[in-house]
């Protein structure tokens, strides 16, 4: 796949941190940017060559093992504090196959545990990500069979559920489990004493009814101050505006009725009928990717009485996911698209890091950690 082609000097440089991570399913990156300076990837994994490509054009690293997570062995693995696995949503997601935490896919958590398992030494803290459906879908069940596998394991944890649009126009509610060891005393700062902002209902009645739940806790992020508007480039023409007919009436009567509007949608399949579904508050929809069970994301705007559509660019899902435009994305249209749909939100990725996981290191580490000591004694 051709990526477009970068000066060396200008990669990210991910290795000056106080502590390190491994990355399961690492996908394109934006996790390991938005824990820059707070854990440094000394290993990561994920079976798409392109999305390793993406990685390579835009960060130093020589970590990146590209294989499928089923060859890995633990004891080949360095020590490392973080554990990080945003492991397939497709099983778990509304919009998949619900196949549930043990179908092909999504049960690709189980190799990663396996993984934990045959490691020497286990990092202290883990993080698993996955879709809001992980809580929600077999009444719990997915998300209980995974709490009781991380306590076997020696940890506990709690699950917190986090939207991207506190950070960016992007509608985009993610599943984050944390997890530490049980010998570890989580500070008392960090913990509530029952649900709060970070926890949905599903959230809330698996915390009342599953043992050794954390509830996390963490100062909800101020307001957003930016715009649908703000990540849109109005330069790039419109070549969809035949999706415009399979419009709701009563979304084109909405539209009709706006003198300017910028908004997005999704072509949805209801009642045996194709439609454009249309959201009006100024904020996209959630990035997805075909494999994720559904298509590109239309971008509708009217401007001087006109109306035109196009498909929102790879540039447009970039910034949507917070990446900053000096990220390098690949040549391909739909390898973008897909590099962006398939990530986790890189400021949500910081705002985890910032408000918790550093702490955590600082508690299981010390403030700040010797990582060639640690590496050397294990």
């Amino acid at each position: 796949m051709a990526i477009i082609q970068e000066l060396k000097t200008q990669q990210v440089d991910l290795s000056n941190a106080p502590w390190t991570m491994h990355e399961f399913f690492a996908g394109s990156g934006l996790v390991a940017y938005g824990l820059k300076d707070m854990f440094s990837p000394i290993w990561a994994n994920d079976i798409s060559d392109k999305k390793v490509a993406v990685y390579h054009a835009n960060f130093k690293s020589n970590h990146f093992v590209l294989d499928d997570i089923k060859n890995i062995n633990g004891t080949d693995l360095p020590y490392a504090h973080l554990s990080w696995a945003s492991f397939p949503c497709q099983d778990l997601s509304l919009a998949g196959s619900l196949g549930g935490i043990d179908a092909a896919r999504s049960g690709l958590v189980w190799e990663w545990l396996r993984i934990l398992r045959e490691m020497p030494r286990r990092p202290a803290i883990l993080l698993v990500e996955n879709v809001a459906g992980l809580l929600s879908t077999n009444k719990g069940g997915n998300y209980a069979k995974l709490h009781y596998a991380l306590m076997e394991l020696g940890y506990k944890s709690g699950a917190m559920l986090i939207d991207a649009v506190h950070f960016v126009p992007q509608s985009r509610p993610r599943v984050f489990i944390i997890a530490v060891r049980s010998n570890i005393d989580v500070p008392r700062e960090l913990t509530d004493i029952g649900p709060n902002w970070l926890h949905n209902k599903a959230a809330a009645d698996l915390g009342k009814i599953l043992p050794g739940w954390i509830w996390w806790r963490a100062e909800k992020p101020r307001k957003r101050l930016g715009q649908l508007t703000d990540v849109i480039d109005f330069s790039i023409p419109y070549d969809k505006d035949n999706v415009l007919r399979l419009m709701s009436p009563r979304h084109k009567a909405r539209l009709d009725s706006m003198e300017n509007a910028v908004v997005t949608g999704y072509r949805r399949t209801r009642d045996g009928k194709q439609c454009l579904e249309l959201r009006f508050d100024d904020v996209a929809g959630c990035l997805r990717t075909p494999k994720g069970g559904s298509s590109k994301q239309f971008l509708i705007v009217k401007r001087d009485g006109e109306l035109h559509a196009r498909v929102l660019s790879p540039r447009e899902t970039a910034r949507l996911m917070g990446a900053p435009d000096s990220f390098v994305l690949p040549d391909a249209y739909n390898d973008g698209y897909k590099a962006m749909g398939d990530a986790v939100a890189m400021p949500v990725a910081t705002f985890i890091g910032e408000s918790l996981l550093t702490k955590l290191a600082e508690v299981a580490y010390g403030e700040r950690c010797d990582v060639e000591s640690v590496q050397i004694s294990v």
